[in-house]
This record gives structure tokens, C-alpha cells and sequence, in this order.
């Protein structure tokens, strides 16, 4: 019997390694694309070049437009995007571009997915370490929406089981980036950038994530920076 994963893939890093881990462990990928209104569309872009590769099952883009509520510097132009913040401030606090009760959403989105496909597992590529402060990256953040899926679904009312599996939780930047070097992940496809220009900015929170990563993995980032790194 084939094995399936709702793979949420939004053209990043991270989600990039997260869904060819699960590629690796065997599981047919259905992949999960969300347009939440973000200020541009080169990450969607990249998930779709990702999901080729990856050779998706299936590859849904879901239109949720977040822009209509605000409050994140990712779906308002309004609000500022923190840049040139010093790495040890990074983390300190939850930034403006915390997308209000994003993964909550993205979630709930993978797992009526998953019921429909009978996947028995959503990978999704959050990350508590080396990461921007936002509480829903949390490893009891996730211990509790595991719960509510228990609760709340067909599958696991009648027995089943739908895992949510975040397996970079507890994983550095540099070691996410090794993982996915050997997995063959093509990192030149990703893109973490919060702005969508023709080269990443180097200089917001996902950016000097990103460097520090390569850089303590001794690896080089294949991606254009508009700094000369």
C-alpha cells in the first residue's frame, strides 16, 4: 500500500527539505501550495518548480487571501519589513511579519487534504531553532494541534491516524541545509526571501537565516544576493 504525505510546500528552504525528507521515507507527496496574499509570488513560483522535481502526486494551490485582515508586514505594504537586524536580536520577539495564526491555518487547509486523499501524514517545515520568534513554530504548538487532529477528524475517530510531522523542529539552519545537500534538495529553485525582487535582499530576518546557515554548513548558497556576499 502506497504511503501519503500533504507536503506544505511554499518554495522555501525549509518546506523545500521537509517535503523530500518525506519524499525520502517513502511517501507519495501531495503537495500544498497556499497564496495568503504575500507581497510576492517568485516563493509560489518556486514551489511549483519544486513539486515537479519532487515528482508531486499532486500539486494543489489554494487562493486564501490574508491581505483582507492585515497585520503582518508580509500581507500589508504599509508595515515596514524588519532588515539589518543583528543575529542575536533575531528571535526576541515576534516580528511584524508573524502572519497572524498562519500555521493554524495552513493546518487546518493540509489536513481536510489529507482526510480527502487518505494521506496519513502532513509534513510541514517549521523550525524552533534558528528561526524569527513566531509562537506558532513551537514544539507545543504542534504537540497540541496533533491533539486537536486526533479529535476532530474522520480518520481518527474511527481508529486511523493523521501525523503532523514538523521534522526540522529542533534542527539548525546549518544542519537543515546539510540534510537537504544530501538529499539533493536543488537550493538554487528555493527562495526565502521576504521581498520579491530579482535578487534576494540579504538583509531581512529569512536572509540572514539563510547565510548564517550556508555559512556554518560550509556549503555556498547557490541564489543571487543584491550585497555582494
Amino acid at each position: 500500500m502506497v504511503k501519503k504525505a500533504v507536503c506544505l510546500l511554499s518554495g522555501g528552504l525549509d518546506s523545500s527539505v521537509a517535503a523530500y525528507l518525506a519524499k525520502n521515507q517513502g511517501y507519495e507527496i501531495y503537495a500544498l501550495t497556499i497564496k495568503y496574499g504575500q507581497r510576492h509570488k517568485k516563493e509560489i513560483d518556486s514551489a511549483k518548480q519544486i513539486a515537479r522535481l519532487l515528482n508531486a502526486k499532486k500539486h494543489v494551490i489554494i487562493d486564501l487571501n490574508l491581505k483582507k485582515f492585515g497585520g503582518s508586514s508580509l500581507t500589508d505594504k504599509s508595515i515596514e519589513i524588519e532588515t539589518d537586524r543583528k543575529m542575536k536580536d533575531i528571535g526576541k520577539k515576534i516580528p511584524s511579519t508573524y502572519v497572524p495564526a498562519r500555521n493554524t491555518i495552513f493546518l487546518s487547509i493540509a489536513l481536510a487534504y489529507a482526510e480527502t486523499v487518505d494521506a496519513e501524514a502532513i509534513f510541514i517545515g517549521a523550525t524552533s531553532t534558528d528561526y524569527s520568534g513566531y509562537p506558532d513554530c513551537r514544539p507545543e504548538y504542534f504537540k497540541a494541534f496533533q491533539k486537536l487532529v486526533d479529535l476532530a477528524t474522520k480518520k481518527g475517530i474511527e481508529g486511523g491516524s493523521i501525523k503532523i510531522n514538523a521534522p526540522l523542529l529542533h534542527t539548525s539552519k546549518a544542519e537543515i541545509i546539510r540534510r537537504g545537500f544530501d538529499l539533493g534538495v536543488p537550493f538554487e529553485k528555493t527562495w526565502s526571501c521576504y521581498k520579491g525582487e530579482n535578487k534576494a535582499c540579504g538583509r531581512c530576518d529569512s536572509c540572514l537565516l539563510r547565510l548564517k546557515g550556508f555559512k556554518e554548513a560550509n556549503l555556498k548558497d547557490p541564489i543571487e544576493y543584491q550585497l555582494s556576499l
